[in-house]
């Protein structure tokens, strides 16, 4: 366990810097980043309680309302989760409305139920330049590749291809993969110790190749959405390249802009 920091580091400004310089931080800001760096050492699990805001508030020296404003905001992120009367916990994946914070993919005629998962494939090879670039790890390092297809209603909509540094994912298998009965997102963060925090995609159409059309059992030449996505944890760090292909003939996908 990481030794947590009591006070404010060397290299934060205090509360009394100067405002107007470029290098000025709020307060509740440095508090944060304080927080999140402790979330990063792993010094409370997904799913655990991290102390009370009087208990942060005295370990860093620092109102009570200044830890409140810090913790807000990461739970704004999904970071963290308040539960009433409980305290605040670490965010984990296997949280029921964490589970699809990043699928965006939605039935028209109602709620998302839980997916059917099939693994066709999970193998170590070496990163091919596009996904080196993606992951930020060298052409030819170890990645896993994850190819699966998720099923609603026993009926095929994902087609994913799943692209994993081979340094984080040591051990993982097809066989782990399909006995493990939550999310995946949730395995990487209890297993291997990898939390995603948040993700960018590019959306694009296009037309179903023969042996997409097939695991998809649509025709070739279907149209299908396809979904780009780079999963970064702690750090901005890439820890995840996707490529998905979705059948939207009885879904759409949906996202809030604000």
């Amino acid at each position: 366990m990481a030794t947590p920091p009591s006070s404010l580091p060397n290299d934060m400004p205090a509360a009394g810097a100067e405002a107007g310089g470029p290098a000025f931080s709020p307060l509740y800001q440095q508090i944060k980043v304080l927080i999140t760096r402790s979330l990063q050492a792993g010094e409370w699990r997904p799913g655990e309680a991290i102390p009370s805001e009087v208990d942060l508030a005295a370990r860093f020296r620092v109102s009570q309302g200044t830890v409140r404003k810090a913790i807000d905001e990461l739970a704004a992120e999904n970071l963290l989760v308040r539960r009433q009367g409980k305290g605040t916990f670490v965010a984990t994946h296997s949280e029921e409305k964490i589970q699809y914070r990043f699928l965006r993919l939605m039935p028209d005629d109602g709620e998302l139920v839980s997916a059917q998962r099939r693994f066709i494939d999970c193998r170590r090879l070496r990163a091919p330049a596009e996904v080196a670039r993606a992951l930020q790890i060298r052409a030819g390092d170890t990645v896993v590749q994850v190819r699966r297809v998720l099923s609603f209603h026993e009926r095929p909509v994902i087609l994913d291809d799943i692209w994993l540094p081979g340094q984080e994912f040591k051990g993982l298998t097809a066989e782990r993969l399909s006995d493990y009965r939550g999310p995946m997102y949730a395995l990487f963060e209890a297993e291997f110790g990898v939390r995603m925090i948040r993700a960018e995609e590019k959306l694009r159409a296009v037309a179903a190749e023969e042996g997409s059309a097939e695991l998809l059992a649509v025709a070739p030449g279907h149209p299908l959405l396809s979904v780009e996505r780079l999963s970064l944890t702690y750090g901005d760090k890439p820890v995840e390249f996707r490529r998905g292909l979705y059948n939207t003939a009885a879904h759409y996908y949906r996202n809030e802009l604000s």
